[in-house]
């Protein structure tokens, strides 16, 4: 075909062309799995704003039974694992048009709206600081969708993320409730996750075996919330433990990252 057919092609057929151009818009396995995502950051609320309601209604004082925050970060894990797999099941069964979109919203509800939201609603049973921790809790969900926002302009890089990846990001937040410092930390722990989402630090992806070992733990922090969240021995600490190796991994993996491509060797287990 000549220059002056290629040309002429799209204005003799139009329909064959933009048929075959158009992106596929039925859900795909990947997609519900994202839907899931997003299911579990509402459900995440729900749970959370009943939870203040009977809290209230009952005339106790105090912060929420742990029952009731364990309920909401379980499902937060359980978003995660979801977000983790939607993206491995797109690449080997492949995805919808709508996928890369779906993924986005789903993420804004799950790990920029719900960890917020748990954030502030923590921060004001403990009778802490007031308007600091609802700003706090807005430069999260800011944070969230400047990221996805920035992420979706870029081209994908092969081994990295640009910026704390949200999930993680919301995960941190989460440990803050968890731990429960003193206000005036745990505002300024959230609002250097905040930066750090937003930053140029890079984080590794969790591709082959990183992928099955960031599940592992997923799965191993529903358990111990859960564990938590029923009083069993030992719940307490073992949430801590879980707590400190997030933020560990928040703080450290970046200079395990840049130390790597330094040597040239890349991040350890790649």
């Amino acid at each position: 075909m000549t220059p002056t057919e290629q040309a002429l092609s799209p204005a003799l057929s139009p329909a064959s062309s933009s048929s075959d151009d158009a992106p596929r818009l039925r859900l795909a396995l990947a997609d519900y799995l994202t839907l899931g995502n997003a299911l579990c950051g509402f459900l995440a609320v729900w749970s959370l704003v009943a939870a203040k309601s009977a809290h209230a209604a009952s005339g106790a004082a105090g912060p929420l039974p742990s029952s009731a925050v364990a309920a909401v970060v379980g499902l937060l894990l359980v978003a995660a694992a979801l977000d983790l797999l939607d993206g491995r099941v797109a690449r080997k069964l492949g995805g919808s048009g709508m996928g890369a979109e779906l993924d986005n919203l789903a993420d804004v509800i799950s790990f920029g709206f719900a960890p917020a939201f748990l954030f502030v609603v923590w921060e004001s049973q403990a009778g802490g600081a007031g308007r600091f921790a609802v700003l706090a809790g807005g430069a999260v969900l800011l944070a969230v969708i400047v990221r996805l926002a920035r992420f979706s302009c870029q081209p994908p890089e092969a081994s990295s993320f640009t910026g704390l990846p949200c999930p993680f990001g919301a995960m941190a937040v989460v440990t803050v409730v968890l731990i429960d410092p003193p206000a005036p930390v745990a505002i300024a722990v959230v609002l250097l996750i905040s930066w750090l989402m937003v930053s140029r630090v890079s984080y590794p992806k969790p591709r082959g075996r990183k992928a099955y070992g960031v599940l592992t733990v997923l799965a191993a922090g529903v358990a111990l919330v859960t564990a938590w969240g029923m009083g069993l021995p030992a719940g307490q600490a073992m949430v801590y433990a879980m707590s400190a190796l997030v933020l560990g991994f928040v703080v450290v993996v970046p200079f395990l990252t840049a130390a790597g491509r330094r040597s040239g060797a890349g991040f350890p287990g790649d």
